[in-house]
This record gives C-alpha cells, sequence and structure tokens, in this order.
C-alpha cells in the first residue's frame, strides 16, 4: 500500500510516508537501504550520462539509487515540488545550482550576508571562472531591483541568513528577479520546509543543508534542490554525475528516516528557542539578540507572514565574546562548543567579525557599518536543541556571569 494523494495528508503524514512504500518483496514497512554501488541491467543503456532519462533504470549509483530516490521524493512532496536531487553536502547542492545555471558573462546578484561556504564560492571561484557577483542586503528590496542588469541571470537569497538571521522577502524577490527573467533561488536551511516552502511564494529553486534540521541529528551529511524537472534535468545530468557530489545511500537513509520527526522536532526547536531568546535579550550581558520569533527582531512582521514557524537558531552579541567563549568551550554542561546547527543537541560557536569580514563578506562602508551594529566585534550562533530550556539556560546563566 501507498499514499493514493499527497493532496489530502498533513505534514506530520507527509513527514513519515512521503516517498516511501512497503518493500513489494519482504513487506517491510521500514525503508530499505540499498548500497550496492552497480545494478544488473537487461537491456542495453547508454554509457553516457548525457542520455539520462526519468525512464533509465538503476544502472549505477552515482546516477540513481532506490534509497536516494525515496529520500527526492519526500523532500519534493515537503517543499510542493515537481522535482528534487539529493546531493553530498548543503555545499555541494549550492554549487552545482550556480555551475549548471551561471556560466561566462553571466551576473549573479547574492546576499551579501550568508553561510561563508556560499559566500566564498561566489565570490572566489564564480568570478575566477568570468561571473559577475553582486553582494547586496537582500532585506531591502530596493536594492536587490538597483542590483540587476541585462545580464542578471540568478538571484541568490538566504532566509534566514547565517549568522545574523535576517529575513528577506521571497515574493518581492521573485517578482524582482522573474522581471528580469532572471531564476530565484533560495537557501531554506535555516527555515526547513516546516516554516517556509519557498517555491510557493515564486522561488524556482530551494536549497537545504540536509546535514541541519531535515536530517537533524548530527550524524550525516547531504544537500538538496527542489524545483522544476525542467530546472533539475542539469543538476542531475551535468552537476551530479559530472561534479560527483553524490551522497551515500546510507546517509540518505539516516536523512530520511530523521524526516519522519521533523514537524514535531521544529515545533520543540521553536518552542525553546523562545523561551532561551526571552532569557537572553533580558539577560545584563547580552547586548543584542536576534531571533524571528522575538518581536525585536527587525523584520519580525516578515517573518510571521512568511515562516509558520521561527525555527531554533538564535544569535546573541556580548561584550569581550572571546573570553565568553573561552569560558564556553571549558564549563558548558549541556550546550556543545561546535559549528554546525539544527541538531537535536545544542550548539553555540562565536563567528569572529574581523574573520567574516576578511575572508568572506568584504563589507565596506555603510554595509559593514550596519554589520558591526549588529554582531560588534563577534556575534554568538546558537542553535536550540530539543533538551529541556530550564537546562539550557542555566548553561548559558553561568557562563555569562
Amino acid at each position: 500500500m501507498t499514499l493514493k494523494t499527497t493532496a489530502d495528508k498533513g505534514i506530520q503524514t507527509l513527514s513519515i510516508h512521503g516517498g516511501e512504500n512497503p518493500d513489494s518483496a519482504t513487506g517491510a514497512s521500514a525503508p530499505g537501504l540499498e548500497m550496492s554501488s552497480t545494478f544488473m541491467v537487461d537491456e542495453e543503456i547508454s554509457f553516457s550520462a548525457n542520455n539520462l532519462t526519468a525512464e533509465t533504470p538503476f544502472v549505477y549509483t552515482r546516477w540513481d539509487n532506490p534509497t536516494t530516490r525515496q529520500l527526492e521524493q519526500k523532500l519534493a512532496i515537503l517543499e510542493q515540488a515537481e522535482a528534487c536531487v539529493a546531493f553530498a553536502s548543503g555545499m555541494a547542492a549550492s554549487a552545482a545550482v550556480m555551475l549548471a545555471h551561471l556560466s561566462q558573462g553571466d551576473h549573479l546578484v547574492i546576499s551579501n550576508t550568508n553561510y561563508p561556504g556560499t559566500a566564498e564560492f561566489a565570490r572566489e571561484t564564480l568570478t575566477r571562472l568570468g561571473v559577475e557577483v553582486t553582494p547586496v542586503d537582500t532585506t531591502q528590496p530596493a536594492k536587490i531591483e538597483s542590483a540587476m542588469r541585462d545580464n542578471t541571470r540568478m538571484l541568490w537569497l538566504e532566509t534566514p541568513s547565517n549568522p545574523l538571521l535576517r529575513i528577506a522577502d521571497i515574493a518581492t524577490a521573485a517578482g524582482i528577479a522573474h522581471a528580469r527573467d532572471a531564476l530565484l533561488a533560495v537557501d531554506s536551511t535555516f527555515a526547513s520546509p516546516i516554516a517556509t516552502r519557498p517555491l510557493n511564494l515564486g522561488a524556482d529553486l530551494v536549497i537545504h543543508s540536509l546535514t541541519k534540521y531535515i536530517g537533524g541529528h548530527g550524524d550525516a551529511m547531504g544537500g538538496s534542490v527542489c524545483g522544476s524537472q525542467a530546472l533539475l534535468g542539469p543538476l542531475r545530468g551535468e552537476a551530479l554525475v559530472h561534479y560527483g557530489g553524490v551522497i551515500s545511500p546510507f546517509n540518505a537513509w539516516l536523512i530520511m528516516r530523521g524526516m519522519a520527526t521533523l514537524p514535531l522536532r521544529m515545533r520543540c526547536h521553536e518552542a525553546n528557542a523562545h523561551t532561551v531568546a526571552s532569557f537572553l535579550e533580558a539577560h545584563d550581558k547580552v547586548e543584542k539578540v536576534l531571533y524571528p520569533g522575538l518581536e525585536s527582531h527587525p523584520q519580525h512582521a516578515l517573518a510571521r507572514a512568511q515562516m509558520d514557524n521561527f525555527s531554533g537558531m538564535i544569535s546573541f552579541r556580548t561584550a569581550n565574546p572571546k573570553a565568553i567563549a573561552q569560558r564556553m568551550m571549558q564549563e558548558l554542561e549541556v550546550i556543545h562548543y561546535a559549528v554546525s546547527l539544527g541538531h537535536h543537541r545544542s550548539l553555540v560557536y562565536l563567528m569572529q567579525t574581523v574573520d567574516l569580514i576578511g575572508s568572506s563578506y568584504r563589507l565596506e562602508g555603510d554595509e559593514l557599518d550596519k554589520y558591526r551594529d549588529e554582531a560588534g566585534e563577534g556575534i554568538f550562533r546558537l542553535s536550540i536543541g530539543l533538551e529541556d530550556p530550564e537546562d539550557l539556560i542555566r548553561d548559558l546563566e553561568a557562563v555569562l556571569a
């Protein structure tokens, strides 16, 4: 048996059953894991990836795999997308989108503060390949509009952004991009499909680091791109097969298992984050708190309109952040001082301003002043997990004292 339709099913049901079928041979209820790298075929199949079609049988796991396909189907259902392609990491997915849809002489408009790996790839690798790149504050539609050119082929948003949790208006950005025949790509990792479904707001492509909320347990790396079949065809045939950023079927299986509890986890992440953010906002040692669920957030009204869940990411600023970070490394009991986010464990890490400005963002003038006003010498990125919020607060209170 399988779902006859997904249109009338709730998000919890789809997170569990979407893309999955009981095994026809064994009747196994849980999805199987197919680790084989190659598959026997009983007909002549082209050895060129350029000849892949939707009807091509399983031949080689770099091309397609049964376990990975189930993950892709589940992700497409949750994002309400026509298709999905999974990759080995979120960075592999992001690079695939840019390399497959941008060429020498094209122009990219991108958020001026977003995930450092994406920022550095755009500013260093793409420009070396002859793609023009213009970073702008994508919370300001007028700045997006003024950055667009006749050769602009893509607008890239990250919302909420990493690490400042800036919110971009996806629907407005889609109108600006499409008026110039440009694609709108949205990195929605911090939101997850539980909070925001960018395709429904006009985006053409939505990117996730599956390592984060969607996998949820910090034990499997992966990435994905969802969108129309027409836009994803080049990603599978060119980016996936030729660039080789293929997700392990085992990681796909782990991430798919994590997705079953995604709606439940996101509710807990949000509730815990709101409690901890409120505590931090009232603490006399904390200079600024950025959380979309707080009324003090600069784009709180937009977040309420665009997000069904405010997620579990908090950024906060203190005086002497490096000293506080040293205390965190030594004294935190529950929260781990570690990079990454979206896991069941709470994680915190100091994002130092001098590092990000020098190596990733390269902001100047008013934009640099604006960043320093929000981040100071450095901002703590706090990923709230599923622990009891009282324990998280006690942990933070001890290192802030």
